[in-house]
């Protein structure tokens, strides 16, 4: 389908670009905006517009409740309109200018109970849509078994050994394997020796035989954004040769690409379909979080590693998945809250924050190089969006949230002007923000969109 678009001309590079981030937002924002829509409707809060994208309406239906349905010229996002509710810090309608006879519909008037489910509905509907798609992706794919036995491998490597789908690993290169995890260890080898040895087990015959390194140059993903996806690297690609020296392992590659110098362009051969391919790329200075959590600078390209074969699925029943969506979901926010405190503290930059031309560019990245992690990266996006909608800011539900908390504690009402001054300085504090990151945006597309690499394609 990319494929199809980017080779329609003058609108087919354009629309790869935009089109995946539009379905994103569409998505994200229409179940936060249903989130609040569905809460408010049950507890008798009368919403007069729902509306998938923005400005002015192409198509509109007006249902049993009086409710507006339509979809807007402009398909960025949504929103739900509830009566009495018409601007950002939650000023009320007069009542004596609605047909709507009873009070406790104006959204002002619900009792606090009600606001405060109907605020909090938008972001519990996008952290219920992560879960549900974590936990869909789970039950669909299979989680991976920890015996040490063969699942899929490299297509390009199938012709080459005598390894196959099934094969229950002994020992390689003389290590005894007992878990699959036993053959990540292989990631801190370099790989020196040509031929690895393989001890398998297979139909209940033990072969010895001789099969490809496990950490071998494999490129398990592709980083979004970054010198890899500019230069074309794909999922699944094996990496030959950088700047012109033979790697045998990721962990060389690893060692060549730290100690290379960076905005230098270097050759990288890859194996992609039976075809070597030579690419030209720019390994950049790149921001990492190490294992204890501090943040480390290094020269990288912007790719994960892969073995040479997966281990064995495992079907999971509908309570493990629901467990590992609610897991993973956690991660997502747990990770933002994380990088939200370092930003704050100083301990990571600024310009690492990313806004809607950042993420339109991750969208695109990943639906050319992946197809396979765009539906995560809807649940990544959907988390985050409710996480950063529950912060304490006013204009955001969080800050309803904490005007609503603020008059349940207190019993009376925040002062009017305080909410508008605070809306109007909230406004501004974003539309700073947003002009910043959108900077940040453009010049990082900018690095990595730096003049395209030529490829030189050689039969294998």
């Amino acid at each position: 389908m990319i494929d199809f678009l980017s080779s329609i001309p003058l609108i087919g590079s354009p629309l790869v670009s935009i089109l995946p981030f539009l379905v994103i937002i569409t998505i994200v924002v229409f179940v936060h905006e249903y989130g609040h829509y569905i809460v408010g409707r049950w507890c008798g809060i009368h919403a007069e517009v729902f509306s998938v994208g923005m400005g002015p309406k192409l198509f509109s239906r007006k249902d049993k409740r009086g409710t507006v349905w339509q979809i807007a010229a402009i398909p960025l996002g949504g929103y739900v309109k509830f009566l009495g509710d018409t601007n950002a810090s939650s000023f009320p309608e007069n009542i004596k200018n609605s047909s709507i006879d009873n009070e406790q519909s104006f959204f002002n008037n619900a009792s606090l109970i009600s606001k405060t489910l109907t605020v909090l509905a938008g972001p519990i509907a996008n952290f219920i849509l992560s879960i549900l798609i974590f936990s869909i992706l789970i039950l669909w794919n299979g989680k991976q078994s920890n015996e040490p036995i063969i699942g899929n491998i490299n297509q390009e490597l199938t012709k080459v050994y005598n390894i196959q789908k099934g094969d229950f690993i002994k020992s390689i290169n003389g290590k005894e394997i007992n878990l699959f995890s036993d053959i990540y260890s292989f990631i801190h080898d370099d790989n020196e020796n040509e031929l690895t040895e393989y001890v398998l087990e297979r139909n209940n015959h033990i072969i010895k035989t001789y099969g490809p390194f496990p950490t071998m140059p494999i490129i398990g993903s592709v980083m979004p954004v970054s010198p890899a996806s500019s230069a074309g690297l794909k999922s699944g690609d094996i990496i030959v040769s950088y700047n012109d020296e033979l790697i045998g392992s990721f962990k060389q590659l690893q060692k060549l690409i730290i100690n290379s110098e960076t905005t230098k362009q270097k050759n990288i051969t890859v194996l992609r379909k039976g075809k070597l391919i030579t690419l030209q790329i720019f390994p950049q200075l790149r921001e990492f979080q190490n294992s204890s959590g501090e943040i480390d600078k290094k020269i990288s390209i912007g790719v994960s590693s892969a073995l040479a074969f997966t281990p064995m699925k495992e079907n999971i029943n509908l309570y493990e998945a629901l467990f590992f969506g609610f897991e993973r979901t956690y991660l997502v926010i747990s990770q933002s809250i994380s990088q939200l405190s370092k930003i704050i503290i100083g301990e990571i930059g600024i310009k690492n924050l990313q806004g809607p031309i950042g993420i339109a560019h991750v969208s695109s990245d990943i639906a050319k190089s992946d197809i396979s992690f765009f539906i995560p990266l809807i649940a990544i996006i959907s988390t985050s969006i409710g996480f950063l909608n529950l912060l304490p800011i006013p204009i955001l539900d969080g800050g309803h949230l904490l005007m609503f908390a603020y008059e349940g504690i207190t019993r009376r009402k925040p002062n009017q002007k305080i909410i508008n001054y605070s809306a109007i300085l909230a406004i501004s504090a974003l539309l700073t923000l947003m002009l910043f990151v959108s900077i940040n945006d453009i010049s990082r597309c900018l690095l990595y969109t730096s003049p395209s690499p030529r490829d030189l394609s050689t039969s294998r």
